[in-house]
C-alpha cells in the first residue's frame, strides 16, 4: 500500500499528506473472516488501517492478497474515506466520519481493483487471478443473497438442486463450488449474508453505477476528459445514493 500511494500519487490521484499514512494490522480473533477498513481518527494521529483475519494461518498466498489490498486501502477503501476525513473544511461531520452508504463505498473498492488492472498494476498473471478470483465470489454471493432472501426458486434447467427454493442450507455448497475461496472463509461469509441482507449485492451494483458514471463523464467530455479530475471530483464530494452520483459525476471529468 505504501508503493501503492508513492506511485499513484501525482499521476492518477492527488493525496493529501495526512491520507499517505496506511497500515496494515492482524485483526483480533471472534470476527468475521474477511478483510476491513478502519478509518483514521479526525485528527489523523491514529491512521486508517486495514485489518486482516489469519483464521489460525500463518502462510497467505501472495496472488490472491493483491488487489484485496488495493480494495481495502489504496485507491480502495482508505483513499476514500481517509479522503473524508480530511475534507473538514468541505464536508460536515456526519459525511465525513458517519455517514455510511454501501452501494457508493463498496462500489468504489471494487472499482478501485478493476482501475489498478487498468493502470498496468496487475500485469503479473498470479495478480491478475486473484483479481478474477474475487470478482468470481462476488457474483456467486449475489445469487445466493437475492436466492434466499427473496425466496426465489432454482431454475429447473440448473444441475444445482433444480426446481427447489432457495435457503440456508443450499447457500455454503454452492458458495463453495462456485466461491473459489477456503471454505472456512465462506462459513464466515455466509453467516454475514444472513444476517445483513443486501450488503452483499452492493459490491457488484456500486461498481457498475462508477463504471457508468465514469463511461458518462468520458462521453460527455470527449478528448478533454481527464481521469485524474474525475477522480479528485469524486472522492471530494462524501457519500450519497447511486442515482445521485450520477447526476453528480456524470458530467465531471474534464482538465481544470
Amino acid at each position: 500500500m505504501d508503493r501503492t500511494i508513492a506511485e499513484l500519487d501525482g499521476t492518477h490521484f492527488d493525496i493529501p499528506e495526512p491520507v499517505k499514512r496506511v497500515e496494515a494490522m492482524i485483526a483480533p480473533p471472534g470476527g468475521a473472516a474477511a478483510m476491513y477498513y478502519t478509518r483514521p481518527s479526525e485528527d489523523f494521529k491514529r491512521p486508517g488501517r486495514t485489518w486482516y483475519p489469519t483464521l489460525g494461518k500463518t502462510r497467505f498466498p501472495l496472488w490472491g492478497e493483491v488487489s484485496t489490498a488495493y480494495h481495502e486501502g489504496v485507491p480502495g477503501h482508505h483513499l476514500q474515506l481517509a479522503q473524508l476525513t480530511y475534507m473538514g473544511a468541505e464536508l460536515n461531520r456526519f459525511q465525513r466520519v458517519a455517514a455510511f452508504v454501501p452501494g457508493y463505498s463498496e462500489g468504489w473498492a471494487l472499482y478501485a481493483e478493476r482501475l489498478m488492472g487498468e493502470l498496468g498494476y496487475l500485469e503479473n498473471p498470479a495478480y491478475e487471478l486473484g483479481m478474477l478470483r474475487a470478482q468470481a465470489f462476488r457474483a456467486m454471493r449475489v445469487v445466493v443473497d437475492i436466492g434466499v432472501h427473496v425466496g426465489l426458486k432454482i431454475p429447473a434447467n440448473e444441475a444445482y438442486h433444480p426446481a427447489e427454493t432457495w435457503s440456508p442450507e443450499l447457500m455454503l455448497p454452492f458458495a463453495i463450488e462456485h466461491g473459489h475461496e477456503p471454505e472456512d472463509f465462506l462459513r464466515s461469509e455466509v453467516d454475514r449474508y444472513l444476517g445483513w441482507p443486501g450488503q452483499a449485492i452492493c459490491y457488484k451494483v456500486g461498481e457498475r453505477a462508477w463504471l457508468a458514471v465514469r463511461e458518462q463523464a468520458r462521453a460527455r467530455a470527449g478528448s478533454a476528459f481527464n481521469l485524474k479530475a474525475f477522480h479528485g471530483r469524486a472522492l471530494n464530494l462524501g457519500p450519497m445514493g447511486l442515482s445521485q452520483l450520477g447526476r453528480e459525476l456524470g458530467s465531471v471529468g474534464r482538465s481544470v
